[in-house]
């Protein structure tokens, strides 16, 4: 499939009626837990978008570029505004949050799993552990607050038990950032990866950012704030993937792209018809997005968009799915590596004098009981003598199979 050869009409003619804003929600109960994932996913998709086309307009003073960013800035509000909507009024904060951390989860692993660069890979393997030990910090809390267990959330594709804990994962703001690529050199696949991941995982921390003032107690506020935190490192990360060097209208080139490459990817997959509809139609509005951005690129910067995004081909489409196995040798193998000088590097190996064991004595110190993280789990087990999971088979790491006391110290302290 290639977007810039669908046929599109005249740009103006894709807003929609406001009547048409609202559309019917999918039923919590009965549809599949990845439906729900590419809501969370195309939803964050249009709000990257958005706050780009917002931001491009800040550094921008030229009448045509604007007129066109404000037209397509529109059209991708209202395209996201029928997204959010598909979710239903019934489905609580943290049934929905049980959804993102899928998606964290599982979109990860399937990107990796296909991606051939090294630096690419690595980040993506690394924050997929902590997605996964949030997936299993929330479940928790799911459990307690709401009776519900979160295997039927995740439909059984996803395993629940503890990645690299989260208590581990707070580290120095500079560690996060990693070498940015060359889009020039780059593989178009390794652009996509970039975008994509970078859009969902804002989409994670923005939502726990401004949801941790509207959970009904305590404990569940503190833990959203904490682990909103580590979704901040994870944007750092991403984000330092992408290469600062391309111009805006080249970015908004590879925006545009994405989305097309993104929404088509979701129609290939989904099961659920209304829904599937919809995602055809954004595609068709993506593809005149594309045309209108490369117009202006081959205008204003005498650029063709074969530099972006060579002849437009898709690479490979997006196919979240169910990577157990592969998570667990990512477990295996990564559990206690920390994000190091622009690397990743075993804990016990750092100096005992390393910044992360500073920033660490700063942010937790001597308190780790009161780590939001921690203080669930533990009193899950208070609750209900041993701590919720769903797994297949004993955890592949023998630290962290004990589901009666909750480890603290793995990938966070020496041996």
């Amino acid at each position: 499939m290639n977007p810039i050869n669908r046929e599109t009409k005249d740009l103006k003619k894709y807003f929609f009626a406001l009547k048409n804003l609202y559309p019917k929600a999918y039923d919590k109960t009965t549809t599949d837990p990845y439906t729900k994932t590419r809501v969370i996913l195309m939803n964050g998709t249009e709000f990257e978008s958005v706050w780009f086309m917002h931001q491009f307009a800040r550094h921008c003073d030229e009448p045509e570029i604007l007129e066109k960013l404000a037209i397509v800035r529109a059209q991708e509000q209202q395209q996201q505004k029928r997204i959010s909507c598909l979710k239903p009024i019934d489905e609580s904060i943290l049934e929905t949050t049980i959804a993102y951390e899928q998606l964290a989860v599982d979109l990860t692993a399937s990107l990796a799993i296909n991606e051939t660069d090294k630096t690419n890979r690595e980040a993506l393997n690394f924050a997929l552990l902590e997605d996964f030990d949030h997936l299993y910090r929330f479940s928790n809390l799911l459990l307690m607050d709401k009776k519900i267990e979160a295997e039927g959330l995740v439909g059984g594709y996803t395993e629940i038990m503890p990645g690299r804990p989260t208590i581990a994962e707070h580290r120095c703001p500079v560690q996060n950032l990693k070498p940015n690529m060359n889009a020039k050199k780059a593989k178009l696949y390794s652009k996509l990866v970039a975008c994509t991941i970078t859009a969902a995982e804002q989409q994670t921390m923005n939502y726990y950012m401004n949801i941790a003032q509207w959970y009904k107690n305590d404990l569940g506020r503190k833990l959203y704030s904490e682990i909103a935190l580590v979704e901040e490192e994870h944007v750092t990360q991403y984000e330092s993937l992408k290469d600062p060097n391309m111009t805006w209208l080249e970015q908004w080139v590879m925006h545009e792209y994405a989305e097309c490459y993104l929404y088509y990817s979701a129609y290939e997959d989904e099961t659920h018809p209304e829904i599937k509809a919809m995602w055809l139609e954004h595609f068709e509005m993506e593809c005149a997005h594309l045309k209108t951005a490369i117009e202006l690129l081959e205008k204003f910067e005498k650029k063709s968009y074969q530099d972006v995004i060579d002849d437009g081909e898709f690479p490979e489409l997006l196919k979240i799915g169910s990577h157990k196995e592969y998570i667990r040798e990512v477990l295996e193998r990564t559990v206690t590596l920390t994000s190091k000088n622009k690397d990743y590097k075993e804990v016990d190996c750092l100096k005992d004098d390393d910044v992360f064991f500073k920033f660490q004595e700063v942010f937790i110190g001597d308190d780790e009981e009161t780590v939001p993280s921690h203080m669930v789990i533990e009193k899950a087990i208070d609750t209900f003598g041993e701590d919720y999971r769903f797994q297949e088979s004993a955890h592949p790491v023998q630290e962290l199979k004990s589901r009666k006391c909750d480890n603290t110290t793995l990938a966070r302290t020496k041996e």
